[in-house]
């Protein structure tokens, strides 16, 4: 799966504060996420991440 820095994921579930949408902080083999709704920050394993994944929406400098 093709995440960067810098994507906003719409994940599966929502968080508690109602928000599905994520920014990406550090990728590798752990991700580093903050929520867009309330700015919560979490580390997730990669697998995990990436099974919850519903949609990746690239930021705009990231195209390849």
């Amino acid at each position: 799966m093709d995440v960067r820095l810098g994507d906003v994921l719409e994940m599966k579930k929502a968080h508690p504060c109602g928000s599905r949408h994520w920014l990406v902080l550090r990728v590798g083999m752990d991700f580093r996420l903050r929520c867009q709704g309330c700015g919560h920050e979490v580390m997730l394993p990669r697998s995990k991440a990436e099974k919850n994944i519903k949609k990746i929406l690239h930021s705009e400098g990231n195209e390849a």
